[in-house]
């Protein structure tokens, strides 16, 4: 833990102590005389602020805004060598870039490396790499506690190298992108509070010792607000994911092991006579693939996978999300009017 920051977390905790002594009636850790005890919280905040600015100044270089013709989004500098990760919505089927680096006055060229949406992520590499452009360092995604502190930084409604600040609400989240980004199902997701707007996305969800703990990606919608992002729910791809995509797409030029499991089937949503989602149908089997080898075939509707029930494609996505390719599952399914229930051995999307 950074000195400055442990030094702000004791402030904060023999200010805590000195008020419930206090309440308490206790007088065995009174402050000695003349000492003003309201002075440690304004010193505790004064060492938090300060390592908010530093983890700024140290971070900040590191997050670019990327341009494409209709798309405005923020980008982290991945590597030296001017690669730069981002969402796959971002960039949307665009090829080439304009991308504005902190250390360079004027837009940048840019162009696509390779996009895999079902992960929501992509990379792209500057044209010419200018002087002083700086790699941001990740970090490990299993090490992210809730109540942790954090900050969003990005460009947020075309506003380039904004910060905000929250915490980390939860982990391992399973979130869909229903109705915008890729429609991408993804898992293990870190929700947080700092606020997440358009154009944030791509940019770099960061802990307050300088590391990348995830890529900001999509807000909570709020339904009785229509399509308007849920204040203070916003989710951010894990680090160790976004490390094991870019890091495949910058060696071999695309994801040749993507982690993620796969049926191997075409399907939709199908509804009952009262017009409610009721499963998924089976519209096109992968010959070799997964429910090709459990014997599924077109025609059959999939009711639940892994004892979990599954009513729309979107909910089958979900139910895979947390398997992996290789794992056993079960696959209960409707044919010809009879129910049936198979192992299925997953394969890879």
């Amino acid at each position: 833990m950074d000195a400055s920051l442990s030094r702000a977390l004791r402030g904060a905790v023999a200010a805590a102590a000195l008020v419930c002594c206090a309440t308490a009636g206790c007088t065995a850790h009174a402050p000695p005389s003349g000492q003003d005890t309201a002075a440690a919280t304004p010193m505790a905040l004064v060492d938090l602020q300060s390592q908010y600015q530093k983890v700024i100044k140290q971070v900040l270089p590191s997050v670019v805004q990327i341009q494409a013709s209709s798309e405005l989004g923020s980008g982290v500098v991945y590597d030296g060598a001017g690669h730069v990760v981002t969402n796959a919505h971002v960039i949307g089927k665009e090829k080439t870039f304009q991308v504005t680096t902190a250390s360079s006055e004027q837009p940048v060229g840019a162009h696509l490396v390779y996009a895999y949406p079902q992960q929501d992520l992509a990379v792209i590499k500057l044209d010419k790499v200018p002087a002083g452009l700086k790699a941001a360092v990740f970090g490990a995604s299993e090490k992210v506690d809730v109540g942790q502190i954090v900050l969003a930084m990005g460009s947020p409604l075309g506003l380039s190298s904004s910060v905000t600040e929250g915490i980390v609400s939860a982990t391992g989240r399973t979130v869909s992108e229903a109705g915008g980004g890729t429609g991408a199902t993804l898992a293990n997701m870190v929700q947080t509070s700092a606020a997440i707007n358009p154009g944030n996305s791509g940019g770099a969800l960061v802990d307050l010792a300088g590391r990348v703990i995830g890529i900001p990606t999509l807000a909570a919608a709020d339904p009785s607000l229509g399509s308007s992002a849920a204040p203070g729910i916003g989710f951010a791809i894990p680090a160790s994911m976004v490390k094991t995509i870019a890091g495949q797409i910058v060696k071999e030029g695309k994801v040749v092991d993507s982690g993620r499991a796969a049926l191997g089937i075409t399907a939709r949503t199908v509804v009952n006579g009262s017009y409610q989602p009721a499963g998924v149908a089976v519209v096109d089997v992968s010959n070799g693939g997964a429910a090709d080898k459990a014997g599924l075939r077109p025609g059959d509707t999939i009711t639940a996978v892994g004892g979990q029930q599954v009513t729309t494609v979107t909910a089958l996505q979900e139910a895979l999300a947390a398997a992996k390719p290789g794992q056993k599952t079960s696959v209960t399914y409707q044919r010809d009017g009879n129910r049936k229930t198979v192992t299925v051995t997953l394969g890879e999307q």
